[in-house]
């Protein structure tokens, strides 16, 4: 049986030669529909009448979002670019199109690509911007370390709702980590509230993670620009800010996020993301699953990330809250293995050792034992947040900023020494 195909190349002066010559029988593809723009395309996709599209570069309005739409649609994507144009090339994979061919390539070669491109179709509605299966971190001890070159590594900070201290621990996480001269980038992606802004006295109206998921929607999002749009902090440390109102939400598309993530690999050796609370995948309570999904954005970084980290509070109502979090999280991500982290350790909430408490009672109802523990130190975070600044800078002595550090050197894979410079463990260096 033919292939159906859409086309999508209007105003190409090759357009019509290519459609006559794919239209032939002996290249097993059949031309279902010419299509004039993104509009049209989208709209005969939803038809359920073609199995690929062929599009080129040139398409007006082509972003990210019409091809996770296509994808959605069970239609695959091959696109094409003039003879020699690379940028044209690059942008397309960055929208997520993975096959893209010079439009003076053979029409045999075409046709083997949209074939080869429908074989590997996802037959799910989720972005496919990269789809590169989300790396568990296995339930030993050791948490794997941040690559100190090349390709960087992605740490999600989540946990349940009731203020566990996410935020804290990312913005403490990601401060230790550039003090350990491992260079990192701290990205707010809360939908419903991202406070790292204010946390570290940045101006909130700044583009930020919007910004750069609008570039990536648009396929012109790069490391210069992931730059530009991201603070300096300090040495060694970027701030991608979130969004200003939470009714912006919108803007953070699942395909874009992941875009930004993958530009972030290339940027830092270390990206730290601060999510939001809920994993509930709310596609599944939309009649239009085209529709924005608020959530999407947290389970892509769930399942980008190379290692999660569950921050819960210790006391009774947020171990129960973490307990229901992870029964969900395992739910719509079954893939995913997050490491446990308590925050906010003390005595009071728990009779006994709180320690051997808190960890005796998530390994009953969880089946697994935190593997990091921060204490309480309200002294030395609300002068933090007081000052706009972090825990190293207002306390640098606090106990809560010393067991930080601990896991920055941890996670990144370095160590401290007592004096001197901290040095990179050699035993986990990539290459």
């Amino acid at each position: 049986m033919a292939l159906q195909v859409f086309t999508a190349v209007t105003g190409a002066g090759w357009e019509s030669e290519l459609v006559g010559a794919l239209d032939r029988d002996a290249h097993g593809v059949t031309v279902v529909r010419r299509c004039v723009d993104v509009a049209e395309l989208l709209a005969a996709a939803a038809t359920g009448t073609g199995q690929a599209a062929l599009l080129s570069a040139e398409l007006r309005r082509l972003d990210g979002e019409a091809v996770a739409r296509l994808h959605a649609a069970g239609v695959a994507v091959v696109g094409l670019v003039e003879p020699g144009d690379e940028l044209a090339a690059q942008r397309l994979r960055q929208l997520g199109v993975s096959s893209v061919l010079p439009a003076d390539a053979d029409p045999d070669a075409i046709a083997a690509a949209l074939r080869e491109a429908v074989a590997g179709v996802p037959d799910s509605g989720r972005d496919v911007a990269d789809p590169r299966a989300a790396l568990p971190v296995p339930a030993e001890p050791d948490v794997p370390p941040a690559q100190p070159t090349g390709r960087g590594r992605v740490v999600a900070v989540w946990g349940p709702t009731g203020a566990p201290g996410r935020t804290t621990v990312a913005v403490g996480l990601a401060d230790e980590a550039a003090r350990l001269e491992v260079g990192t980038l701290l990205v707010d992606a809360d939908v419903y509230g991202g406070v790292v802004a204010q946390v570290l006295g940045l101006l909130d109206e700044s583009p930020g993670l919007a910004g750069a998921a609008r570039l990536a929607g648009t396929g012109t999002l790069d490391s210069s620009a992931l730059t530009r749009l991201a603070w300096a902090v300090r040495p060694g440390l970027r701030v991608l800010t979130g969004l200003a109102r939470a009714d912006r939400w919108p803007e953070l598309r699942p395909g874009a996020v992941a875009a930004v993530l993958e530009e972030a690999r290339r940027l830092a050796a270390l990206t730290v993301v601060d999510c939001a609370f809920s994993v509930e995948d709310d596609e599944e309570l939309s009649f239009d699953t085209a529709a924005p999904r608020r959530n999407g954005a947290t389970l892509t970084v769930l399942e980008q990330a190379d290692t999660v980290l569950c921050v819960t509070g210790a006391d009774p109502v947020a171990l129960q809250r973490c307990v229901r979090a992870l029964d969900q999280l395992r739910e719509v991500l079954p893939d995913v293995e997050p490491v446990l982290l308590v925050n906010q350790l003390r005595r009071g909430p728990v009779p006994g050792n709180p320690r051997e408490e808190v960890a005796a009672a998530l390994d009953r109802f969880t089946g697994r034992r935190p593997r990091f523990f921060l204490p309480a130190d309200r002294r030395a975070t609300d002068a933090a947040l007081a000052a706009g600044r972090t825990l190293a800078e207002v306390a640098p002595g606090s106990a809560l900023r010393a067991e930080l550090r601990a896991l920055a050197a941890e996670v990144a894979g370095v160590r401290t020494p007592a004096t001197g410079r901290p040095r990179l463990l050699r035993n986990r260096r990539a290459g």
